[in-house]
């Protein structure tokens, strides 16, 4: 039976109050890297639940006439969507700016349009874990697992600091600690040595955007972290905890609490595994990191270049070749490597990063690849990026395919694996 044809999308814009429409006209483009152009066919899907729609202040729709073969700017302003977690977005919305607009949130920003009665969003599935789904459990119950936590230890900060996180900023690593399922946060670092232009936990005042998570204010004691452990895995049959979240720094400037709390657990029974999210600054971590009981690491990457790399990360006291040389470690001793890859069209998937990324799978190896979103304004992300090549556009999927190609043993998700 052949496989029935998607649909070409009309263009979604907003007005001035936030009300959404469909033109009955102009098609939906996209915008990857510098380039405008119609969405793939294979690179959109159906809206996914639990995604969310933006209007894009002093932004103006852009679409297509197919009748008069050009493209049209409207005065109206440009949508975007948030897809659900455990999507990659495959284009950006496309838009035109005024001159005085201000640097967005956040956030990713997927094109999005409306055909056959539904909206279809310029993203892929990689992830079918349902780990940051939460559309059948009601707030209630998120409230109720917070407090019981608080209550059951009363004297751990950290458990705070996360109910918190819970609570106030709707994280869903701390809400799927509170509910006793899937993956356990634990925030250690107050302080980092990179300066990510897109820090969710710590901006500058003058970058125009605020930081939507708070770090973390105090450093907790390995008694602390153990407690909090025992208790999710006593709750959890198939436990993750994993060091280096949103609310905190850069989780290696801690490693030896991180070791002794490892350690610790470990030496009282503790199950499950044990990832360190880094910016994998510190190659000397890792084997001290694999004696303690640590399964695991996930290496955050804009580009496996270094000046790409050094531009988005802009680090304090290391360089892109510790990076590498951790990546390298790392497999060496024995622990699996992700690479967390802060995914943009249009740069990311171009020849000179995809044979960055091969160069580096070759030489250093990595076990698995997390398509996340890099959540930046898209003008400012492709102004820090216009000093370097990229070369063309190839799409998300033939990305995919070809760096599989070339590195057979490569897994994708978008979330940290359970590895027993």
């Amino acid at each position: 039976m052949a496989t029935k044809k998607k649909p070409q999308p009309r263009l979604l814009f907003s007005d001035e109050q936030g009300q959404i429409y469909d033109h009955p006209d102009l098609l939906l483009m996209v915008r990857r890297g510098s380039e405008f152009g119609l969405p793939r066919p294979d690179e959109i899907m159906p809206l996914p639940e639990e995604s969310e729609f933006f209007m894009l202040p002093g932004r103006h729709a852009v679409g297509y006439n197919e009748k008069a073969g050009q493209v049209e700017v409207m005065e109206e302003l440009a949508v975007a969507a948030f897809a659900c977690p455990g999507h990659t977005v495959t284009g950006v919305s496309a838009y035109e700016s005024d001159p005085d607009a201000r640097p967005l949130p956040l956030l990713s920003y997927a094109a999005i349009g409306y055909a056959e009665g539904k909206f279809w969003v310029c993203a892929k599935k990689v992830d079918s874990d349902k780990r940051q789904v939460f559309k059948n459990i009601s707030p209630d119950r998120i409230e109720a697992g917070a407090h019981q936590l608080m209550q059951e230890m009363p004297g751990n900060r950290l458990v705070n600091h996360l109910a918190g996180c819970a609570l106030t900023h709707g994280c869903p690593a701390a809400k799927n600690l509170a509910l006793g399922r899937f993956e356990c946060p634990l925030p250690t670092a107050r302080t980092c040595n990179a300066r990510c232009v897109g820090c969710i936990s710590e901006q500058p005042e003058d970058s125009g955007f605020p930081s939507p998570q708070c770090r973390i204010s105090f450093t907790p004691s390995a008694r602390e972290i153990v407690d909090i452990m025992r208790r999710h895995e006593s709750r959890e049959r198939r436990p993750i905890f994993s060091f280096g979240q949103g609310c905190e720094g850069e989780p290696l400037t801690e490693v030896e609490l991180l070791v002794e709390a490892i350690k610790a657990y470990r030496h009282e029974g503790g199950t499950g595994t044990i990832n360190i999210n880094t910016n994998g600054s510190r190659p000397p971590a890792m084997p001290a990191l694999k004696i303690a009981g640590a399964n695991s690491i996930r290496v955050s990457l804009n580009s496996a270049r270094k000046e790409p790399y050094e531009a988005y990360y802009r680090p304090k006291g290391y360089v892109w070749e510790d990076v590498r040389e951790t990546i390298c470690k790392a497999h060496e001793v024995g622990l699996h490597v992700s690479l967390n890859l802060l995914y943009f069209p249009g740069v990311t998937d171009t020849e000179e990063e995809l044979e960055g990324l091969i160069k580096l799978g070759e030489e250093c190896h990595y076990d698995f690849v997390q398509l996340r979103n890099l959540n930046l304004d898209p003008e400012l992300y492709l102004k820090l990026m216009k000093p370097f090549d990229f070369g063309p556009c190839m799409g998300f999927m033939n990305f995919k395919k070809r760096l599989k190609k070339a590195l057979p043993w490569l897994e994708y998700g978008y979330f940290n694996p359970y590895l027993g």
